[in-house]
């Protein structure tokens, strides 16, 4: 279940079940059960106050307050609006509910041990204010466990920004698949825990819908991995050219190994010859070569993938390299001031780009190539890659990638340690070292962010930049044994 749906997918999934023959209120009882059953596999019998709001989600709440008390536990329901204002499949579930029915006030906080929030769904369309926000802080400034149903109330679920104010819940359970909001900041950091769970959407229902946006996982991009074979050699490999600074040799010299550990056959740093010296004492299975021999080294076919930027300098320089680069429509990768030197003529770089390329901005670089794109990071993304052509990555802990056909990706990984400096010219290596094997690049994105995220949740507190490199290979052999089954 790695597909996400935005929250229009989802209402057409949940008709095109009902019009399959299940009815709505039957989904909405499956809904409810779900999350009861999350509740008593993770907490004994307690005082639950249940908080409905006037929709579905708060008819679901009158399902998951039923079979909490038939389950034995003490159980309040309070709800927003009038009970006789209810409508569909609520109102059926509504008359079920046989207990009292309070009005939604902080009122239902006070004592209660375990609280969910059924008040508003993936779908709000406005800010939350007044007595309903006033709740809500209440909830936040209790020390109740909170169990939030579809998404916390307040949180959108396309995404993931908050309107007006938000529910943090402890667990948040959700049905048939993820929306973006449950992924991306600052939505995902209130969901806690997120459980998807089945009630009885078909997995054909949602190919029907065709989704272009998912998780990212190795399930995504697998098939297109380019494992060496055993009558291949190093040139089948790749050879990619990296191009170092003159100041900041760390950064490309960290690109060189990340790129070189995720299987690209050779590697050469071209760069000033008054460096040269620098970079090839770093690692002796590293190459040089002087920029001077720059025009030879491009019409050497061999040489089939570019990385610049990390470490490059930001200038006229710079702009003419990149543009000579792209010329060839061979892969490339660009990133930090191979972008920046682009801030004042985006358009110039983006008419460009013919071959695959993938360009990896932290949100500032962005900002500054495309100072015209906003909206939530998700469509900035695509945004920005339908127009230039590139597949575009927006570095963060909830990076996402997007393809200029509209495929998207977004990282669900929790990895602070990742912070660090030279951990973005890490990426920018392993994702030039697969598309020089000859991934294409949406999938050499997708790839390694996940790389990326997985070594930075495996090495964990005192990460450095050069430790991740050096983890790959344990990653590495992990998805090759899997590809052998």
């Amino acid at each position: 279940m790695f597909e996400i749906l935005t929250t229009d997918q989802m209402y057409d999934a949940d008709r095109k079940t009902i019009d399959g023959g299940i009815p709505g209120d039957v989904l909405m009882e499956n809904a409810g059960r779900t999350v009861f059953e999350e509740i008593i596999r993770h907490w004994s019998p307690r005082s639950v106050s249940v908080l409905c709001g006037p929709g579905n989600n708060g008819g679901d709440g009158f399902v998951i307050a039923r079979l909490l008390r038939d389950e034995g536990w003490s159980v309040r329901l309070g709800l927003l609006g009038e009970i006789e204002h209810l409508g569909g499949d609520a109102a059926f579930h509504a008359k079920q509910w046989d207990g009292a029915t309070e009005r939604l006030s902080p009122a239902l906080v006070v004592g209660a041990d375990l609280i969910v929030d059924c008040i508003f769904g993936a779908g709000l369309a406005r800010d939350i204010t007044g007595d309903v926000a006033d709740l809500v802080a209440s909830v936040n400034d209790s020390i109740s466990v909170v169990v939030s149903v579809d998404v916390p109330s307040g949180v959108d679920g396309n995404s993931g920004c908050i309107m007006g104010c938000a529910i943090k819940a402890d667990l948040t359970v959700t049905f048939c698949r993820a929306k973006p909001g449950h992924y991306l900041l600052p939505g995902r950091q209130l969901c806690g825990e997120l459980a998807i769970r089945d009630i009885g959407i078909s997995d054909q229902v949602v190919s029907e819908i065709r989704p272009t946006c998912w998780r990212n996982d190795p399930v995504l991009w697998r098939a297109g991995i380019r494992w060496p074979g055993l009558d291949g050699h190093k040139y089948h490999r790749g050879h990619l050219l990296a191009f170092g600074g003159t100041m900041m040799t760390g950064a490309t010299r960290l690109v060189a190994r990340a790129a070189r550990r995720s299987g690209v056959g050779l590697l050469t740093i071209v760069s000033d010859a008054s460096v040269l010296p620098v970079y090839a004492a770093d690692a002796p299975g590293t190459m040089t070569a002087s920029i001077s021999g720059l025009e030879a080294l491009l019409n050497d076919c061999r040489h089939n993938a570019f990385v610049v930027g990390p470490g490059y300098g930001v200038g006229d320089s710079t702009r003419s390299l990149v543009l000579q680069l792209l010329h060839l429509c061979r892969s490339t990768v660009l990133d930090a001031d191979a972008l920046t030197s682009f801030s004042d003529d985006p358009s110039t770089l983006c008419f460009a780009v013919q071959g695959p390329t993938v360009v990896t901005p932290h949100e500032g670089e962005f900002t500054r190539l495309f100072p015209d794109i906003d909206g939530d990071k998700l469509a900035r993304a695509r945004a920005a890659a339908k127009r230039s052509g590139a597949t575009v990555l927006i570095k963060g802990a909830d990076t996402v990638i997007a393809a200029p056909d509209g495929r998207a990706a977004i990282s669900a990984v929790d990895a602070p340690w990742l912070a660090t400096a030279g951990s973005g010219d890490v990426l920018a290596g392993v994702i030039a070292g697969l598309m020089a094997q000859g991934m294409e690049m949406f999938d050499a994105a997708c790839m390694g962010v996940w790389l990326h995220g997985r070594s930075g949740t495996d090495i964990g507190p005192g990460l450095i930049a050069e430790d991740i490199p050096d983890h790959l290979p344990v990653i590495l052999r992990e998805l090759w044994l899997a590809s052998r089954k």
